[in-house]
């Protein structure tokens, strides 16, 4: 598989950016700044799915992660209390601080020690076509079916809070 070096010269840029970024998320003491952080975090790991010519994933990165849920939460810091006051420490700040270490060296060695073989080229042709000729072809059916459960339980929502309400 040959990858040109501009190409290679982005993805580390951007993978630099998305550590950076999620560095800071986890870091930073003031909650606003820390989901603003997270916004381009989510947004560079768009770019990141870009270089790796998995375009379907980043657009939906970005509609789903960067639009809808980045919103959601800076609308919930926003009308949060104490804002200004930041991430108040805890006891568990030891224990999260071991088990993420712990995961990131088992992952390291699971990925040092798998034998990583390639299946061929990368797609050259548009992979959103492709995602979209497989799903409305031969998974139409449990599409259609994912589709109705999901007005289901939209509609289920809705009546059970029409209920509390009364």
């Amino acid at each position: 598989m040959h990858v040109s070096t501009g190409a290679s010269i982005a993805f580390w840029i951007i993978a630099a950016v998305t550590v950076a970024s999620a560095l800071g998320v986890i870091l930073i003491r003031d909650i606003f700044r820390a989901a603003l952080l997270l916004v381009v975090t989510f947004l560079s790991m768009a770019g990141l799915f870009v270089t790796l010519n998995a375009d379907f994933v980043a657009a939906a990165q970005v509609l789903i992660y960067a639009g809808a849920i980045s919103i959601l939460l800076i609308f919930a810091v926003l009308l949060t209390r104490d804002v200004q006051r930041g991430n108040p420490s805890n006891r568990q700040t030891r224990w999260v601080v071991f088990l993420g270490v712990l995961f990131a060296v088992t992952l390291i060695v699971i990925f040092t020690n798998t034998k990583w073989t390639l299946s061929g080229e990368a797609p050259a042709e548009n992979t959103t076509a492709l995602i979209s000729d497989t799903l409305f072809d031969k998974f139409i059916l449990p599409f259609e079916i994912a589709s109705v459960v999901l007005v289901a339980a939209v509609i289920g929502a809705i009546v059970i809070a029409k209920e509390n309400e009364d």
